[in-house]
């Protein structure tokens, strides 16, 4: 007794009436992330072309602050200025009081390059133990110094 297994003759039905195999790709899955990822860049297009508007405080100028507050310079000689008029290490403290008052918190420290560090340390430790917060002066590198060409 015979017995055959598929339709016999080893072929499947299939593929006789097909004539080949199922080559096709199945697109959805790819349109469907193309299209999430479509709708992600056009909300987030708005916010990356314009940025995020913050509105920040109203600050006056440096400058006028500058006139305000104490400027103790220390040029390369090692003298100590307080706004141009020069003062010792130890009367700092009482002549930055009597000239700006009790309320004065900060000082700006002007100090050339050539200073030494050691007597520009003494100078910082002063205005501290003084209760003061030293502000050291820079000047960007793409500004000319004054009084050289």
């Amino acid at each position: 007794m015979a017995l055959s297994v598929n339709g016999g003759g080893g072929r499947t039905g299939r593929r006789q009436r097909g004539g080949g195999s199922l080559s096709e790709i199945n697109v959805t899955p790819f349109v469907d992330v193309v299209l999430v990822l479509l709708i992600i860049f056009m909300i987030t297009a708005h916010v990356m072309e314009f940025g995020l508007e913050v509105d920040v405080p109203k600050v006056r100028p440096a400058k006028e602050t500058a006139l305000e507050m104490p400027v103790v310079s220390l040029p390369k000689d090692g003298l100590l200025y307080l706004n141009g008029k020069e003062v010792s290490l130890n009367d700092l403290k009482p002549a930055i009081v009597q000239r700006f008052g009790k309320t004065t918190k900060g000082v700006y420290l002007m100090a050339d390059r050539q200073t030494v560090w050691e007597v520009m340390a003494q100078v910082v430790a002063e205005l501290g133990t003084a209760g003061f917060q030293v502000n050291l002066v820079t000047q960007p590198q793409d500004t000319p110094v004054k009084g050289s060409k």
